[in-house]
């Protein structure tokens, strides 16, 4: 007997997940795993590490697997989904950047900033801040909260994890830089494979939870998104930046590397105001599809009960 798609406990447990994050918060650092699994991948990065895309593709490989078997032995969705997901972290540390720039406390505002992003803070000013917040906010909503939670929805503990391996590699190696750019390639790419279906979830839950900006967000999704340099990461921008009426993308400094990226959305910059805005969004969004994905477990547990 094969089993069937749609598994109630792991729609169920994913959902209580998001909401055991929202009510505890990620768990202290000294036990959280994904600091172990960083720290584990860090020494076998040091150990193996070679300018090269084949070494970089086993320690994608290696990585994922280490996820994945984690989540096996886990085996409760609700805790591996726990785990997995950083929604209550992402909203309190973009609450902290909006609230010091709203107090009008720049310094405090960068200080804090690289909490959230890798650019350079030290030369923004208050509204390039609010830009890089709001960004943030929905690059995050897709990676910390929809994607972790799909996965454990439709794969359990084991896609939870499996996923939050993938994420937290391309955040280490993932990017751009002479060290990575070889090394990092198979993290990167892994990564945009897994959040593929995700970004355009979220995209699609923000057009629910904001109806009035849904042809703006479909419009937003098909012509803007695709000159982004990143296939995510740009439709989680534009969905937000359409439904906050804002526009985003602009100069980004990482060090040495500048980037330009494309406008993203069509009305004004962002300010500190905004930075609640999209908390409140992204927050809109985690808790609709954890409802949506708990409505339909406790239908599809009902419906193979009655079989």
């Amino acid at each position: 007997m094969t089993r069937p798609l749609l598994r109630p406990t792991w729609l169920i447990g994913a959902a209580l997940g998001v909401f055991a994050d929202r009510l505890l918060g990620e768990p202290p650092t000294p036990v959280h795993p994904l600091v172990h699994f960083g720290n584990t991948m860090n020494r076998l990065e040091k150990a193996f590490y070679r300018d090269d895309r084949g070494r970089g593709a086993v320690h994608a490989v290696l990585g994922t697997t280490v996820g994945f078997i984690a989540g096996l032995l886990v085996r409760s969705t609700t805790m591996a989904t726990y785990l997995a997901v950083g929604g209550r972290a992402l909203h309190e540390a973009a609450t902290t950047v909006g609230d010091s720039l709203v107090k009008g406390d720049l310094n405090e505002a960068r200080r804090a900033l690289p909490s959230l992003v890798g650019r350079d803070p030290s030369d923004l000013d208050a509204p390039e801040i609010a830009r890089a917040t709001v960004e943030s906010v929905a690059e995050n909503t897709v990676d910390s909260v929809v994607a972790p939670l799909l996965w454990a929805a439709f794969c359990g503990p084991a896609g939870a994890l499996g996923y939050r391996a993938v994420n937290t590699m391309d955040a280490m190696v993932g990017h751009h830089s002479p060290r990575y750019e070889n090394y990092g390639w198979a993290s990167a790419r892994l990564d945009d494979v897994a959040n593929w279906i995700p970004a355009r979830c979220t995209a699609a839950l923000v057009a629910l939870v904001r109806p009035r900006a849904t042809a703006d967000v479909i419009r937003g999704v098909r012509t803007q998104a695709p000159l982004h340099p990143s296939p995510n990461s740009g439709v989680g921008e534009v969905a937000f930046a359409v439904a906050l009426g804002l526009r985003l993308g602009g100069r980004n400094t990482y060090g040495a590397r500048v980037e330009e990226r494309p406008p993203l959305g069509y009305g004004r910059p962002a300010n500190g105001d905004d930075i609640e805005d999209a908390v409140r969004l992204s927050r809109d969004v985690s808790t609709t599809l954890a409802a949506l994905l708990l409505v339909v477990g406790v239908m599809t547990w009902m419906v193979q009960r009655w079989q």
